[in-house]
């Protein structure tokens, strides 16, 4: 592990409680994080998203919005996660042979990060994509949600696949 890295958990006190950090004294900063994830499914599935739609409607733009409100959303889902002020979110989907891949992006000029904010889009836009294809395909999941970078704040940029930049 680098020495950016803290050896702790930060979310639990000394006496092994959980707890909120304390970002009083941090600095508002410009923080971004870009996160993705996947939801696997069947070929009918692309095949529709692709032509004519699914059953239920625009599901793309359905997740889309879903996914955004998910970010605004993260400190009433998360609990130790600090309600922030977030200036953007991008949320895009794509439509691949097996998949429909999710990108999220957040923005914020304050005290803490935005990366569960990024992983609560990819994951309420795939869920999202789920409840739209179900009658269709009711083995659909989301897969490899992650973190892909982050910039800003103490620690700094931090990208999946750049030296350091591994979480394993």
């Amino acid at each position: 592990m680098s020495s950016s890295h803290s050896d702790r958990l930060t979310h639990v006190d000394a006496t092994g409680a959980a707890r909120m950090v304390d970002v009083s004294e941090k600095a508002a900063t410009v923080r971004t994080a870009r996160a993705t994830g996947r939801v696997l499914v069947a070929p009918r599935v692309v095949e529709l998203l692709r032509g004519e739609g699914v059953p239920k409607g625009d599901a793309l733009s359905v997740a889309r919005i879903a996914g955004i409100m998910g970010a605004k959303r993260t400190p009433d889902l998360i609990p130790l996660c600090h309600p922030i002020a977030i200036s953007g979110v991008t949320v895009e989907l794509t439509v691949t042979d097996e998949a429909v891949e999710v990108s999220a992006t957040v923005r914020t000029a304050d005290r803490t990060g935005v990366e569960m904010e990024a992983l609560t889009a990819v994951a309420v836009a795939g869920l999202t994509v789920i409840d739209m294809v179900k009658a269709v395909d009711k083995g659909a999941r989301i897969d490899a949600v992650q973190v892909e970078s982050k910039t800003g704040g103490k620690s700094g940029d931090w990208h999946r696949g750049a030296a350091g930049g591994e979480l394993r």
